[in-house]
């Protein structure tokens, strides 16, 4: 099943449910995905979104939650501070699982490996390919300093 009919069987259910912010954050998933799409159609005449443009759409939602959390929290709005919490929970089940410190080092070094770099210089290069292979499994903000550091 791909990630896009889970979301719609999910948010079919979700309003049987009577879950409000469920329906509401999926019901803002697929209206994102669908804004995209319509890019995409006016831009170059791409196909359907895949999955790996989904799970990008859905991190950076993630992200922007996070950001608003913190953002009422310093405000003193805790109550909305929970509800964008909450609405991050329900986004985090549609990411892939989250890699390990460890296993993110280990990525680190399998992709300065295969690319061949040795210098600060080739960050981008490792970078693109830790994107390429793990989009959604990492948080590509603190990867960027861990590699930056190695390469140093």
């Amino acid at each position: 099943m791909s990630l896009r009919d889970r979301l719609a069987k999910d948010l079919k259910q979700a309003t049987k449910n009577r879950d409000a912010l469920r329906t509401s954050t999926l019901r803002l998933i697929n209206a994102t995905i669908k804004d995209r799409e319509i890019a995409r159609r006016v831009d170059d005449d791409a196909q359907e979104i895949s999955d790996s443009d989904i799970v990008a759409i859905i991190s950076r939602m993630v992200r922007q939650r996070q950001e608003s959390a913190r953002a009422f929290e310093e405000g003193g709005r805790m109550e909305l501070a929970e509800r964008e919490r909450t609405e991050i929970t329900i986004l985090e089940g549609y990411l892939p699982k989250q890699l390990s410190e460890a296993e993110i080092l280990a990525a680190i070094e399998a992709e300065i490996e295969a690319t061949g770099a040795g210098s600060i210089r080739d960050i981008g290069r490792v970078m693109a390919g830790l994107k390429e292979r793990y989009a959604g499994q990492m948080d590509f903000g603190t990867v960027g300093p861990m590699v930056r550091r190695r390469l140093s």
